[in-house]
């Protein structure tokens, strides 16, 4: 039987996803809302929804992370960038008081932050990084 647990930001999340959706909303709004003898030329509309664009993929990349503790080892993913780490490759899992997020520090000394648990959550924040030191010093 495999043992698989999913971590995910909470409020940062709903934040992220929230924003976007406030974004879309305005700027449809405001769109429709100005006056006939204000236009864009097709440069700036462009422009605009180019900025538009990135702004919803960086809050996406938010609202994605997660950590996930199954029998091989951990996987981390921040934004847009994975990592697969091997338990025999951990050393450890630090998280100081006031840290936004906790870090996983790898036998060779790299050291990933896990975007997937932030420290604004709360005691699931704690009981995430104590899930994973447990898993750790199994």
């Amino acid at each position: 039987m495999s043992d698989l647990r999913t971590f995910r930001p909470g409020g940062t999340r709903a934040v992220a996803y929230g924003v976007a959706i406030l974004m879309l909303v305005l700027t449809v709004v405001v769109g429709l809302s100005l006056p006939s003898d204000i236009a864009f030329t097709p440069a700036e509309d462009v422009t605009l929804w180019i900025i538009i664009g990135a702004v919803l993929a960086l809050l996406h990349g938010i609202g994605r992370s997660f950590v996930r503790a199954g029998d091989d080892g951990v996987e981390v993913l921040n934004g847009y960038r994975r990592h697969r780490i091997a338990w025999g490759d951990i050393r450890g899992v630090a998280m100081n008081p006031g840290a936004p997020w906790p870090t996983l520090v790898t036998t060779d000394d790299d050291r990933i932050m896990l975007f997937g648990i932030q420290g604004s959550d709360g005691s699931s924040a704690q009981e995430a990084v104590d899930y994973l030191r447990g898993r750790l010093s199994a």
